[in-house]
């Protein structure tokens, strides 16, 4: 396929370019149904919502709140009035605008007003709900109210309606966090256009997917905020996935292949590592669906598509692009020196490799180390506190935290959050008076009665996110309104968040135990061992309790919020865990992947445990440390986006990326498979053979000519000398495979020799070069018995053998 793709290039990038354009013009031609379904089953402030439903089928759309406070004398006084009428009367002959509802309007009204006569607020319901209300309209609501403001008198707004005037531009979080790749990739490549592949892919990636998923929209619930987790999931992803194949075919090129040869490669290589860990990526997100919780459902279907979508164009129009642009993935400065200097043998060098060796050599310290960094990291996810976050937690200088403030000082903390207990049948007047008369309850009223339903709005003595708020609503369903013998349920807002909350809660383990169950078996029929998966698994509980931990500290604790732009603290989201917990355990399954892929090309054809850990690491390393750079720039990138869910797991995702690939994945793993050795490999016989065979590394080419089967390792040895005999000290001698990969490096003593290791009998190709010297190549063929093998190097001499 990578070849078809290679050399029908021009047909490949038609057929994405239209695909892109022909979706998007549907798209746009359809426009948006995005339906927030929100629907909590078998809960107790579902059944409130029902109730209301049927008793008020035509409720109004959006409503929203104009506050203001005077600095001397009260709202009543003539002067303010006298602002402040006239622009409600303005405002309710707006197009577009239902009602409103003011301090001013007989007795109803004066409820309105604060105790200290100094703070009032009026309510506009919209004809629609706050996301089909035009911005245009609110923004001219906004300009309108605080057009009253003068010395002495504030005049604040908020609503959900409002909030949406706030944000900042479409699109402004992810030009950011693209610039912020781009950076990376080219520090990374060094060449331009090496840069752009892979925000190319991803662009690709990311714009098929939110097409088809705004198309889909029109025909089953998908909500809003669907588009912007597959933005901030599908930027990350579609910028690695193309990463590691661009580092692969960039390597080829400089160890001689020919272009296309090396994207072939490349492909059949981390071309299935992509495709792979695409695989369980959906997987995880799939495991969302075991929490039965219905909004999930669209988010699934949008972040998967756009995976899917991503992966695609990884395998397919990249190899495309790596046609188009043939040997331009390298930098100037490496194409000069591919063409004065010829190939350079594939070869782990720098502080990737160094690092390597030193995990070889202290795996228990820096094992005991990195534990010890992730473990006082989790602790703060001892205090997890799920709940909703509101307009409170908004910037103290957006108007819709000034207007929530306002309206907490002039009528209580809990006047932004009030509950409403709907009353099918019993004793109303007896509840009110119970519920007036219940610890936490700051005000209790009864609504006029509409089809046989009765609503008591009561407002808490606490605010919205209290745990204190929380022990009331429990207080109300299972004393007060059993007591007073009628038949009640307790919705609201904050009703809702504390009943999804539960929920998620109790669903948690079952959704964990999907997802790692899934994970475990993916990775135990890719690399046949039980000990890989079983640490995959254990890691990725590791990284999410430590990126927890960060999320508590920076909003739930407050640590940094400042620095960040991002209000006041609060709970954590109830929806974020599921949605936090799939995208981690697929971006962490993918490093395993590409980590433990070649670590377990290494040990299929050297069966050493730690050349196979340190070759992985010293190979696979740097790129993914490169990688998980770029994902965590996209993700905080998200802080901008100007919704609090997606800034959450926004620094959410970029401390699980970073925790996981620079601690976990470049230490801990390789540390505790050194300490485990030939364990990690290790597959109980009846199970392999029951077991599917699913090959994330392509196998090796069967070799023209093999010794005798059934032996085992073996070694080349011999000595360096040059045509006078002399012993060459110093001399670099590398064992490759036939496919190329090398297998074993070593450096000629004082006296000339050397001793490479070999695998398993074959044929092989043993090269040795010099400074000052040539490069000279032989092919070996190895039995069960060591092979002597002297090298005669010559100065300035290179041999055909060598250049092929």
């Amino acid at each position: 396929m990578a070849r078809w793709c290679y050399r029908h290039r021009l047909v490949v990038l038609l057929l994405w370019v239209g695909a892109l354009f022909g979706l998007g013009f549907a798209a746009t031609t359809a426009g948006t149904d995005y339906a927030n379904v929100f629907s909590l089953p078998n809960t107790d402030s579902k059944r409130a919502y029902d109730q209301m439903e049927k008793a008020f089928p035509n409720s109004a759309g959006d409503t929203d709140t104009v506050v203001w406070k005077v600095d001397a004398g009260t709202v009543r006084d003539a002067p303010v009035r006298s602002r402040i009428q006239p622009v409600l009367d303005e405002i309710a002959g707006m197009k577009g605008v239902g009602k409103v509802a003011g301090p001013y309007q007989g007795e109803r009204g004066a409820a309105q007003i604060s105790r200290n006569g100094r703070i009032a607020y009026a309510q506009i319901t919209f004809a629609e709900q706050a996301n089909a209300v035009p911005k245009e309209l609110v923004q001219k609501v906004v300009d309108t109210a605080q057009g009253a403001e003068r010395g002495g008198l504030q005049v604040e707004l908020g609503g959900q309606a409002i909030q949406r005037v706030q944000e900042p531009p479409t699109g402004l979080a992810e030009m950011v966090g693209i610039l912020a790749a781009a950076v990376v990739l080219f520090l990374a490549f060094g060449s331009f256009f090496a840069m752009l592949l892979p925000i190319g892919i991803a662009i690709f990636g990311v714009g098929t997917g939110l097409f088809s998923t705004q198309l889909l929209s029109h025909t089953t619930a998908i909500p809003d905020l669907a588009p912007l987790l597959a933005t901030l999931i599908g930027l990350g992803v579609g910028i690695d996935y193309a990463l590691f194949i661009v580092t692969r075919h960039r390597r080829g090129i400089l160890r001689g292949l020919a272009p296309e040869e090396s994207a072939v490669v490349a492909l059949n290589t981390s071309g299935r590592a992509v495709l792979f860990a695409g695989g369980t990526v959906c997987i995880a997100l799939a495991g969302m669906l075991v929490t039965n919780l219905r909004f999930l459902d669209g988010v699934v279907i949008g972040t998967s598509l756009t995976v899917v979508f991503s992966v695609l164009a990884a395998t397919t129009l990249l190899p495309a692009l790596l046609g188009v642009l043939g040997t331009r993935v390298l930098s100037r400065r490496q194409r000069r020196k591919l063409a004065a200097q010829g190939p350079e043998p594939e070869r782990a060098s720098g502080a990737a490799a160094r690092w390597s060796m030193n995990v070889q050599r202290r795996p228990r310290t820096i094992a005991a180390l990195a534990l010890v960094v992730m473990a006082i990291l989790a602790i703060p996810v001892l205090s997890l506190h799920l709940g909703a976050t509101d307009q409170g937690n908004d910037d103290s200088t957006t108007t819709t935290r000034k207007a929530y403030d306002l309206l907490a000082e002039g009528f209580g903390p809990g006047f932004n959050g009030p509950l409403q207990v709907v009353v099918t049948g019993g004793d109303t007047g007896a509840l009110v008076k119970s519920i007036g008369g219940t610890s936490g309850v700051a005000a209790v009223a009864a609504l006029p009665p509409a089809n046989g339903v009765t609503v008591i709005q009561v407002v808490p003595t606490t605010s919205p996110q209290s745990t204190r708020t929380d022990q009331l609503i429990d207080t109300l369903r299972d004393r007060v309104i059993p007591d007073a013998g009628v038949k009640a349920h307790v919705g609201g807002v904050t009703a809702v968040s504390k009943d999804f909350a539960t929920i998620t809660g109790d669903r948690l383990p079952y959704f964990v135990a999907t997802i790692i169950g899934l994970g475990f078996l993916l990775l135990l029929i890719a690399f046949r061992s039980l000990v890989v998966p079983l640490t995959a698994a254990l890691m990725n509980l590791i990284a999410a309790a430590a990126s927890f931990g960060v999320l508590v500290a920076v909003f739930q604790w407050g640590w940094g919020l400042g620095l960040l732009g991002l209000g006041k603290e609060g709970p954590i989201n109830a929806f974020l865990p599921v949605i936090m917990l799939s995208l981690l355990f697929g971006l962490s399954m993918d490093y395993q992947v590409f980590l433990v892929s070649r670590m377990h090309e290494e040990w299929v054809h050297t069966k050493d445990n730690a050349r196979a850990v340190r070759v992985g690491l010293a190979e696979t390393g740097r790129v993914i440390n490169s990688a998980a750079l770029i994902m965590v720039c996209v993700f905080l990138a998200f802080v901008l986006s100007g919704d609090s869910g997606a800034a959450m797991a926004g620094v959410g995702l970029a401390a699980a990326v970073a925790l996981d690939a620079f601690i976990l994945r470049t230490a801990l793993v390789p540390a505790a498979m050194h300490l485990l050795g030939n364990s990690n490999w290790w597959l109980p016989a009846g199970l392999d053979k029951r077991l599917p065979h699913l090959a994330v590394e392509p196998a090796e080419a069967s070799s023209e000519e093999t010794a005798p089967a059934g032996g085992g390792a073996s070694v080349v040895h011999g000595f360096v000398r040059d045509v006078e005999g002399v012993p060459v000290d110093g001399a670099v001698l590398t064992l490759l495979s036939k496919g190329g990969r090398e297998l074993d490096r070593v450096t000629s003593l004082a006296d000339g020799s050397y001793i490479v290791s070999v695998p398993a009998p074959g044929r092989y190709l043993l090269s040795a070069k010099a400074r000052s010297y040539g490069v000279r190549a032989r092919h070996v063929v190895v039995t069960d018995e060591p092979l002597v093998h002297d090298v005669e190097l010559a100065e300035g001499e290179v041999d055909a053998d060598a250049v092929n």
